[in-house]
């Protein structure tokens, strides 16, 4: 007998459920198809999202005090017709691509290739049997070779050379992540309202993103949200950390005792790896929040080993505690979104808190809930050992706001 292959789109303690080839659904194991009580008929693709919904409801209905949401890079990223659209976010494999292309074309720069060799970096660039671009070239481990590389050239022209091609580079990952936000293809904004319902005030949601592009700040915007992103409220807004602790309140009229309203709809926004729109002050004391397209050297923290360093400088330092901070709340929910937990620093920070806070639950989702490198393994096992884990098969500008969203939903009786 043929083994059915089946797709994992939902798992938590408690059930898996599974799509297989053969178009039917399953819980839990492909001995136990999901099928309708009436007429014991298998259920449809509608009926089996329903019950994706109504498990993803039973472990986000606990009355957080505080939500946490972490965006990768995967929650820029927008597909039509199975394919991404380059208009938008772009996976680093993407941008890696990019580079590549433009690198070959200028004449006064290195290409990849060149300065992979030249860095003693051992992956090809292109893939010696196909000559087309090689999936197993890691950018990240390819900068950091070329950052440490850099100290060790002694000729002067070769030096300018690698200087401009360096800096080319870095030109290139901010053109391939600079990008406006388009509600007809972005779900940025239903998310955002989705989840600051389930919040009670004073508490508010927090956003926390890798991402350089301003997709969540646009997005508040077009809903008429504040956005407490740690600068300032003045004319030249500048980076205070302790922004994130306050909030905006009223006092209310004709009442005796001192209540307060607190204004609806803000958002705290921790950009942990910088923004197309800060840049450094002229006299280097202040980080300046600009217009992006004002912005000439924007303050990011590049893909390389070196970003480890780079976070325990300001901001970032600041913005990396206050996340940890969050993460170490009583009854908190994270949910990641884009993010495949490859990024180590901030993968481990993630498993400690969730090891060591019993009030974290976490929900992970992802186009992929079934990759096998350590740090998701690790989160699996957990999961198995009774932390509050679950796994969505969902993509921010795909289905997962439908699956987070308040319709009624079916229960767990119906099939």
């Amino acid at each position: 007998m043929k083994e059915i292959s089946v797709i994992k789109h939902f798992i938590s303690n408690n059930i898996v459920l599974m799509e297989g080839e053969d178009k039917k659904y399953y819980e839990n194991d492909i001995n136990s198809e999901l099928v309708k009580k009436e007429t014991n008929e298998g259920i449809t693709h509608k009926e089996f999202n329903e019950r994706i919904r109504y498990e993803v409801a039973e472990f986000i209905n606990h009355s957080f005090d505080n939500i946490v949401v972490l965006a990768g890079a995967g929650a820029s990223v927008v597909v039509e017709e199975g394919k991404i659209d380059k208009e938008f976010g772009k996976t680093v494999l993407m941008i890696a691509e990019a580079i590549e292309e433009k690198m070959r074309e200028e004449s006064d720069t290195y290409t990849l290739q060149e300065l992979a060799t030249m860095s003693s970096y051992e992956e090809p660039v292109l893939d010696i049997t196909t000559k087309k671009f090689n999936h197993r070239f890691n950018l990240e481990d390819f900068l950091s070779n070329l950052l440490t590389y850099e100290q060790f050239i002694k000729d002067d022209l070769k030096k300018e050379k690698f200087i401009k091609s360096k800096n080319k580079i870095l030109d290139l990952i901010k053109d391939n992540t600079n990008y406006n936000f388009d509600g007809s293809k972005m779900k940025h904004g239903s998310f955002l309202k989705i989840l600051s319902k389930y919040i009670k005030k004073p508490n508010k949601l927090t956003i926390v993103t890798t991402n350089y592009d301003t997709l969540f700040e646009e997005a508040a915007e077009s809903l008429d949200f504040t956005v407490m992103d740690g600068f300032t409220f003045s004319y030249n807004p500048y980076f205070d950390g302790d922004m994130f602790e306050w909030n905006l309140v009223k006092d209310i009229p004709n009442v005796k005792t001192k209540e307060l309203e607190y204004k609806k709809n803000i958002i705290n926004l921790l950009k942990i790896h910088g923004s197309l729109t800060w840049e450094n002050s002229i006299n280097g004391k202040r980080i300046n929040r600009k217009n992006k397209n004002l912005v000439e050297k924007p303050i990011m923290v590049f893909p390389s080993s070196n970003k480890y360093m780079q976070s325990y400088e300001n901001p970032y330092f600041e913005l990396f505690t206050k996340f940890q901070e969050l993460l170490r709340r009583k009854n908190t929910l994270l949910i990641t979104t884009g993010f495949s937990f490859a990024d180590n620093h901030i993968a481990k920070m993630i498993i400690q808190a969730i090891k060591h806070n019993t009030g974290l639950a976490v929900l992970v989702s992802d186009y992929n809930i079934e990759q096998n490198h350590e740090n998701w393994v690790e989160l699996d096992e957990l999961r198995i050992n009774h932390f509050r884990i679950a796994f969505l098969k969902a993509t921010l500008n795909n289905n997962l706001t439908d699956f987070l969203s308040e319709r009624k939903r079916a229960g767990n009786n119906d099939y």
